[in-house]
């Protein structure tokens, strides 16, 4: 199975910017990409991706979807209009949904079950803080975030991807050793495992500030199948040096 990358545009792009970006991906493409890889980027842009993207080997997806079908709910977006747009994944449970808009796990689950039943692949963050790290409760949280959406979502379990995202690692600069991502890596694989018949389908992505320096040994670890893009993926030379650090038969 390919790795999986996956490049979180966050709160940054304009119509220039984004085809200039997207353009110079493109360009720069291996020939003989070892990944499957994808964009999430603001929901303005959406169609602009749609747009520019058909039919080429780049995929979309957003950033976030609503745990509502519809609705009056201001400002929201619901999976149902994520598929209009063709998105081939959605991201649920990133770490700054939860601090800045008080996400609980029973949310990120209904989200992630709404992104399911649109037809679209939620990649589920999880990850814990600082405190929780030197505290010891590292494999807690993570274990207790994505018990939530595995009870939530039942079978359809092995449908989903997951990110582990370390959140004292995200645009910080720093990174879990190898060592320590492939160590929370294995754990949900574990629960995985034990939650699924299936869950040799499910990729775990690594999601603490991978880039150029430090993806091949990251990517090399036997449980981390991929990452999660943020500051590097709005570099087309960062970017595609990541891609091209995928092994072959990841």
């Amino acid at each position: 199975m390919n790795k999986l990358i996956v490049g979180n545009w966050k709160m940054n792009g304009g119509l220039a910017d984004n085809a200039a970006l997207l353009g110079a991906l493109l360009r720069g493409w291996p020939d003989r990409a070892a990944a499957d890889v994808a964009v999430c980027a603001p929901m303005p842009y959406l169609a602009q991706l749609q747009q520019l993207l058909q039919g080429t080997p780049l995929a979309w997806g957003a950033q976030d979807a609503s745990a509502h079908p519809h609705g009056a709910y201001t400002g929201e977006t619901s999976a149902a209009m994520l598929r209009d747009f063709a998105c081939r994944y959605a991201l649920v449970g990133h770490s700054e949904r939860r601090r800045y808009h008080g996400e609980s796990d029973d949310t990120v689950a209904t989200k992630a079950q709404r992104v399911l039943a649109a037809g679209i692949t939620p990649i589920v963050c999880v990850g814990e803080t600082l405190a929780e790290r030197e505290a010891g409760r590292t494999e807690l949280v993570v274990k207790r975030q994505l018990a939530s959406v595995i009870h939530t979502v039942g079978h359809c379990t092995s449908e989903i991807v997951v990110a582990y995202e370390p959140v004292w690692a995200i645009g910080t600069g720093q990174t879990a050793t190898p060592a320590q991502a492939q160590a929370v890596h294995a754990v949900l694989r574990a629960q995985l495992q034990a939650a699924t018949a299936h869950a040799d389908r499910i990729r775990i992505l690594y999601g603490g500030s991978m880039n150029p320096a430090n993806a091949a040994e990251l990517l090399c670890q036997p449980d981390i199948d991929g990452g999660l893009i943020g500051g590097a993926s709005l570099k087309s030379d960062e970017f595609l040096s990541i891609i091209a650090s995928c092994p072959v038969h990841g």
